[in-house]
């Protein structure tokens, strides 16, 4: 049996990586805190009001950006003339409750004048620290899956449904997609892009308006409208599902396949 020793700094860093990339973010103690007792103590300890205090009203409860208004979003998505005024407009955006444990906004990578654009679901962890989409593994992988057929990161744009990562790389829910939708949709008219590739079930849900699941979907052409601008688009298989499953490497493949033929019939060459 291994005796227990105290850990040395790098390790006591590591373990609290491995903690915060897990979505921790509040320590638990040996013995259960009774968090009612506590705020009816507090509660008994309070000083009683003058009498004229005590019957003033309450004031209005402060309305925090977890009960934003998604008009809100798309008022401000729609003001944004440039990608530039878009990111900031993000950046400064407190409507979606992801930002809050997030360590940085994830707006974009790649050419804001290529013509094709892929869109996934929601950054990672090693993308939450670079501030860039696709750097982890999968975007490792997703590199060498467009290398396959002729393109790198020059060629293409690639962006999120969210931009914030989601605690413990849990998948974003119904409101922060809503909350982050109006965003993507500027951000697709100000790119323009001739042709869109969603990665993922997720963001092929988000951006298709669909519920129908990725295997059924993957690998079929549709034209699509997002906002004011429309393209060829096409959802394929995401390259974190390819590394929990090579099997399926073979459908992404034939993805691949698929995307070159339609760059080819709309004569968008390799430059």
């Amino acid at each position: 049996m291994v005796k227990d020793r105290p850990l040395n700094h790098a390790e006591m860093v590591s373990v609290l990586e491995w903690y915060r990339d897990a979505g921790v973010d509040l320590a638990v103690l040996d013995e259960p805190v009774d968090r009612f007792a506590q705020a009816t103590a507090a509660s008994s300890r309070r000083p009683a009001l003058p009498p004229t205090e005590a019957s003033a009203p309450a004031p209005a409860p402060i309305v925090t950006s977890m009960a934003a208004d998604p008009a809100e979003a798309r008022t401000l998505a729609a003001s944004a003339q440039t990608l530039e005024q878009l990111a900031e407009l993000l950046g400064a955006y407190e409507g979606c409750g992801l930002k809050q444990r997030a360590t940085q906004l994830v707006f974009a990578d790649g050419n804001p004048e290529a013509e094709i654009m892929l869109i996934g679901e929601a950054p990672g962890a090693e993308e939450d620290r670079q501030g860039k989409p696709f750097v982890g593994k999968s975007g490792q992988l997703l590199d060498l899956m467009l290398a396959a057929i002729g393109l790198d990161r020059t060629r293409v744009y690639i962006a999120n449904t969210v931009p914030w990562r989601p605690p413990g790389n849990r998948a974003p829910t119904p409101e922060e997609l809503t909350l982050c939708l109006p965003f993507l949709v500027r951000q697709v008219e100000l790119v323009a892009p001739k042709v869109i590739v969603t990665l993922g079930g997720p963001a092929m849900q988000s951006v298709f308006g669909v519920t129908t699941g990725i295997l059924k979907m993957r690998g079929k052409w549709d034209t699509i409208s997002l906002g004011a601008h429309s393209a060829e688009a096409m959802p394929t298989l995401h390259p974190a599902y390819l590394l929990r499953s090579p099997a399926a490497k073979h459908q992404a493949w034939r993805d691949m396949l698929a995307l070159r033929l339609k760059l080819n019939s709309l004569e968008i060459t390799q430059r």
